[in-house]
């Protein structure tokens, strides 16, 4: 087996980055409003034992602090400062138990902030903040139990208002011009993604490497994992591992079966380095060879995601990749005689969706299924500079499907690439990993010397 590649040079986002993010941001608000985000709360696995904490994807987005308890607020033109952080006050015992914390100090020397309280003085301090703004932006319904605080201020204000005081007279749903801000990434964040993304094609091959047959699913998951902690990554979702008829099964979790000679090996895998996210889809035989079968299915899932990938262009809309790969699958299904008709008219009918049915795609970016809408005004949206993709054709035959010849049932196949939109040729950030037939043959017969 190869030797284990050397450990990579990290990026990591600038302070000058997010305080440029929430510059933007408070340029939609405008004058007069406020914007309110609490942190993600601590989530408890079972009796006092917590999950391991992960920041909410828009707080971190705006603050870079990873600490629970805090909230962020930002007011558009507030002489004594736009941007203030509600953090835990310093405690030596908890952090003799829990690890170090910021601190209000530490949250203006360390994270940029204007003005820090600590988060027990909320109640005091921030409706002071609201009575001056006639607009509250807030994403409601996302902590529910922070909205009743919310709701609570603003209520207390409005008693008030007989007195002259001026009150909010709305609430705006942040998520819009947040999450249209996070669609369109920086050049910095397209660093961090094409980051994670060598990261995660590190762990493909591993798993190619090692998944021979007898080996297990989860044994192929657990190298997976090895590679993304051993460069300070975890996954950005749960790992799909599903060797021969469990590659059939789209979410497929259950990593238990053990691998056989003959079966395609479905790895539906990515990783999360600095809050950015990668997800990649590779299918490839297990004893290295395909079969005819095994092998017709592939090239034709190939040429739809080589297909769509060609769509990925400024001034197209979101809907032609997958529409390419449809055309694409379609035409081959009739071919290789799995659907039988014109292809217009079966694509025109959705023939296609007994053994493609699924999107080609996704946004890509903090998070794996990334905010942003997919249509504008009941138009899909264009695609524009900075806006990441996946590109994901899949075909599925079922063991039980009795209607197609033996030789295909218990075959999926599915392969996704991450895709940047540039100024010109789309940017495919997992285009390291080798994914055509002959090319993961050839890899996986060097691999395994």
């Amino acid at each position: 087996m190869n030797a284990v590649p050397p450990l990579l040079t990290a990026p990591r986002l600038r302070r000058e980055e997010f305080a440029r993010r929430r510059r933007q941001l408070m340029q939609e608000m405008g004058p007069g409003t406020i914007a309110i985000l609490p942190a993600a709360p601590v989530r408890y696995r079972n009796s006092d034992v917590e999950y391991q904490y992960r920041q909410d994807s828009d707080f971190w987005y705006l603050t870079g602090f990873a600490e629970p308890e805090a909230v962020a607020v930002l007011v558009p033109e507030r002489a004594q400062g736009e941007f203030i952080l509600f953090v835990r006050d310093r405690d030596a015992v908890r952090e003799l138990w829990d690890g170090s914390r910021a601190g209000t100090e530490g949250a203006v020397r360390d994270y940029g902030a204007d003005d820090a309280f600590p988060s027990s003085d909320i109640d005091e301090i921030l409706p002071g903040l609201i009575e001056r703004c006639s607009a509250v932006y807030h994403s409601v319904g996302l902590h529910p139990e922070f909205d009743q605080r919310i709701f609570s201020w603003v209520n207390g204000l409005r008693v008030q208002a007989k007195f002259g005081l001026h009150t909010p007279q709305e609430f705006v749903a942040l998520d819009h011009p947040l999450h249209e801000q996070r669609l369109v990434k920086s050049r910095d964040e397209l660093g961090l993604l094409r980051h994670s993304a060598t990261i995660a094609v590190g762990a493909h091959e591993r798993a190619m490497r090692f998944a021979v047959p007898g080996r297990t699913e989860y044994e192929v998951a657990a190298e997976l994992l090895h590679e993304f902690h051993r460069h300070r990554a975890d996954i950005s979702y749960s790992p799909i591992v599903g060797g021969g008829n469990n590659a059939c099964v789209l979410h497929y979790r259950d990593n238990s079966a053990t691998l056989h000679d003959g079966d395609l090996l479905l790895i539906d895998a990515g990783c999360e380095y600095e809050y950015y996210a990668s997800d990649i889809t590779r299918t490839f035989p297990v004893n290295g060879r395909f079969t005819k079968a095994q092998r017709a299915i592939y090239d034709l899932v190939h040429a739809a995601n080589l297909a769509a990938i060609e769509q990925v262009r400024p001034g197209r809309h979101w809907d032609e990749p997958h529409m390419a790969a449809v055309n694409v699958i379609t035409a081959g299904l009739v071919e290789l005689g799995l659907l039988q008709g014109k292809v217009e008219q079966l694509v025109k009918q959705g023939a296609y969706r007994e053994f493609f049915m699924h999107r080609t795609g996704h946004w890509l970016g903090m998070d794996v299924h990334d905010v942003g809408e997919y249509k504008v005004a009941d138009a899909w949206r264009e695609f524009a500079p900075g806006m990441v993709t996946t590109i994901e054709p899949g075909l599925y035959f079922p063991p039980g499907n009795q209607r197609i010849p033996a030789e295909f049932r218990g075959i999926g196949v599915r392969i996704e690439d991450d895709v940047a939109v540039t100024r010109g040729a789309p940017e495919v950030l997992t285009g390291a990993l080798v994914k055509d037939a002959d090319g993961i043959e050839a890899f996986i017969a060097a691999a395994r010397r």
